[in-house]
């Protein structure tokens, strides 16, 4: 850093994540947003946008499976069910307890999603901008 360089008091509020990674546009409230993940990376789409990246992308290792959303909700409580069994129980002993970690991924995903997105949008903007 450099000695005429100022550190701002807000830290990371700076910061705006509410823009789409495919318009570039700002996503205006949560009735709009999808956050995506791919490879360890969670991003932020409107739901429109996400329609198009989901036809551009053929591939599956290049695939963006949706984090929040219906089909987010149902794959975080079946893996937080599955963790918990592995966890609780002795069923494949070692490998058990290591599917158990594995299966916190979406998880945790769903949590970072929550709290670096979807927290800072307010629910539903009733006169958006186009």
């Amino acid at each position: 850093m450099f000695a005429d360089e100022k550190i701002s008091s807000s830290g990371v509020d700076d910061v705006n994540t509410n823009i789409c990674r495919y318009c570039y546009k700002e996503i205006q409230d949560r009735d709009e947003l999808i956050t995506a993940s791919s490879w360890f990376r969670v991003r932020p789409y409107h739901y429109r946008c996400f329609e198009l990246l989901e036809q551009d992308t053929r591939t599956i290792a290049g695939a963006w499976t949706p984090v929040n959303g219906r089909t987010g909700l149902v794959t975080v409580v079946l893996m937080g069910i599955l963790s918990v069994v592995m966890f609780t129980t002795d069923i494949l002993g070692g490998i058990g307890d290591l599917i158990g970690v594995l299966s916190l991924y979406p998880v945790v995903l769903r949590i970072l999603s929550y709290f670096i997105y979807e927290m800072r949008l307010p629910k539903y903007v009733e006169n958006k901008r186009r």
